[in-house]
């Protein structure tokens, strides 16, 4: 300040300013009304050991939650939970990860409310696995190629049979390695492809193949039980939480079908055509065919089923973005911070911020906040009563 602008200013000013704008953030935020909210996304992360608990809504991104807490337990996230259930926070569901505090709290707090499986978190932890034993296979194979170029140089001082004996028996277990890991690829790209990717089968077809990925670990986990059996529990635990968005989307094609009365096969085979690219000629074809099965209706279906399936989120992907943006932040300013001062202050600022650009047209030139409630605000610091922007004074 003094050196761009020429202006003396204290530090503790600094500090008054701040917590000032605080208390007229939480303020802003505390009046919210959120009974516009269907889903909710819930997360935690960590301001070093301390966890930061986190909700946003899924339609329109906008915050509702964000605390830093001493402990993560079900009587914390209760406590947040019954604090915005007096705002009208009473979503359909939510999504979330397998974190036991979290889902403690909202059975607590939201007992009728369900919880929903995050599919992020479990991609996630299939492709972990997935790249253990690619290395795994990869260092045996390097391994193999150097007793190979040992044995194939001329100046060798030791015996070749101890060598051949010891290429010998890491030919089998490369063999089985890069077996293993092409078979752990292969379940893992079904598992996103055909069970849990929203343009799919029904949820009694999906809990089929569920289940035939997770018997395919059960026979490979006696090899790897710390990542291939942790895996195999993991999805067998989770297993409706995780196929729960499949019976919320079979309900609404379900919907779709009888309201533009035509079979429900063919509402289920243009949810499927969005798997393939448009510039693909299966995807014209298919186009083409539904269009004779259906005729002039195949276009509001089709319009009915992305409408669909924009609304019915999988993961808490949203809310990671949200915490990445975050996390960056969390430890600027500490010294001016009081508490969730400063929390407070960077919610009400991601709120009101409008977004420049967005692959939801909903969202363009419009913050957060604007979106959930389809009401227009002033820009956030007149809000907080700062800056030039607010109205005049006489």
């Amino acid at each position: 300040m003094r050196d761009l602008l020429g202006v003396s200013i204290s530090e503790g000013t600094v500090h008054n300013i701040h917590q000032q704008a605080a208390q007229q953030a939480r303020a802003v935020s505390a009046g919210m009304d959120l009974s516009a909210v269907r889903v909710g996304l819930h997360d935690e992360i960590f301001q070093g050991s301390q966890p930061v608990l986190a909700g946003i809504d899924a339609a329109s991104t906008y915050c509702y939650l964000l605390a830093a807490e001493a402990q993560r337990d079900g009587d914390t996230w209760a406590i947040h939970l019954l604090d915005l259930k007096t705002q009208g926070l009473n979503p359909d569901y939510v999504i979330a990860d397998a974190g036991t505090g979290l889902r403690a709290g909202q059975k607590i707090a939201w007992s009728d409310t369900p919880c929903h499986g995050d599919t992020f978190h479990i991609e996630q932890q299939f492709e972990t696995v997935v790249n253990i034993w690619t290395r795994k296979a990869g260092g045996i194979t390097s391994a193999c190629e150097q007793l190979e170029a040992r044995l194939a140089n001329p100046r060798r001082r030791c015996d070749d049979r101890v060598l051949r004996a010891e290429l010998a028996g890491l030919r089998p277990l490369e063999a089985q390695a890069h077996q293993r890991a092409t078979d752990l690829r292969t379940l893992a790209g079904w598992l996103a492809r055909d069970v849990l990717s929203l343009a799919g089968p029904d949820l009694a077809s999906r809990q089929v193949l569920f289940d035939f990925i997770v018997d395919e670990l059960r026979q490979r986990e006696h090899a790897d039980v710390p990542h291939i059996g942790t895996l195999r529990r993991a999805l067998h635990n989770q297993r409706d939480d995780l196929l729960a968005f499949a019976g919320v989307l079979d309900l609404k094609l379900a919907a779709i079908a009888r309201d533009a009365a035509v079979p429900e096969h063919l509402v289920r085979v243009t949810c499927l055509l969005h798997r393939k690219p448009p510039t693909s000629g299966a995807f014209w074809r298919d186009r083409s065919e539904l269009y004779h099965a259906m005729g002039h209706k195949f276009y509001s279906v089709c319009n009915a089923v992305s409408q669909a399936m924009r609304s019915t989120p999988r993961s808490s992907s949203l809310v990671e973005n949200f915490n990445s943006r975050l996390r960056t932040r969390l430890t600027l300013r500490r010294h001016l911070d009081g508490g969730n001062a400063w929390l407070d202050l960077l919610r009400f600022f991601f709120n009101h911020r409008r977004f420049a650009r967005s692959r939801r047209p909903e969202r363009e030139g419009k913050t957060p906040r604007e979106v959930m409630t389809a009401q227009a605000h002033p820009h956030w610091l007149t809000l907080l009563g700062l800056g030039p922007l607010q109205p005049q004074r006489s």
